[in-house]
């Protein structure tokens, strides 16, 4: 079951993006740590400024994505996917495609038009993913993310959804 989450749905939030964030630390810019010392408000504040989608496998979140829009009004169309993660042992059961289908929906009732993202150029399995759902390579940064020392590329991917 996917859902949008609401201000009620604090402790179910910070579950599933605490365990997004130890669980694969090198997918994200972001650490727990960055998140831990967040206040409640400043959590139901990133949980409601910009819509975050859950999956739920009886009853447990096990899926988290969400959009960021741009706010300029020259960029309002569009936004970035942000926060994705599925539990380890859940992937490959269709969680993070009823994700981004929700995440697409909601983005073209906004009136969006283009999706964005960055993904590590080390997770291969993100990557292919993200293409198979038709999204397009058109860019890297260099040392885009610094993990332990660490220089790793950043790949930037785009899907039009008025296409």
């Amino acid at each position: 079951m996917i859902r949008l989450l609401g201000s009620g749905d604090l402790e179910v939030f910070r579950q599933i993006r605490l365990e997004s964030l130890r669980t694969d630390p090198l997918a994200f810019a972001n650490t727990a740590a960055d998140w831990e010392k967040l206040s409640d408000d400043e959590w139901v504040r990133r949980m409601t400024d910009n819509p975050v989608f859950v999956s739920f496998d009886g009853g447990e979140p096990v899926a988290i994505m969400g959009l960021f829009r741009q706010s300029p009004s020259k960029m309002a169309h569009r936004a970035w996917l942000i926060m994705v993660f599925v539990r380890p042992g859940c992937r490959g059961q269709g969680h993070a495609k009823a994700l981004l289908h929700a995440c697409r929906a909601y983005a073209k009732s906004m009136g969006l038009l283009q999706l964005e993202l960055a993904v590590s150029a080390e997770n291969h399995d993100a990557v292919g993913f993200y293409e198979r759902m038709g999204f397009e390579l058109v860019g890297r940064i260099p040392s885009g993310l610094l993990q332990d020392g660490r220089k790793i590329d950043e790949l930037l991917m785009v899907h039009r959804l008025d296409a």
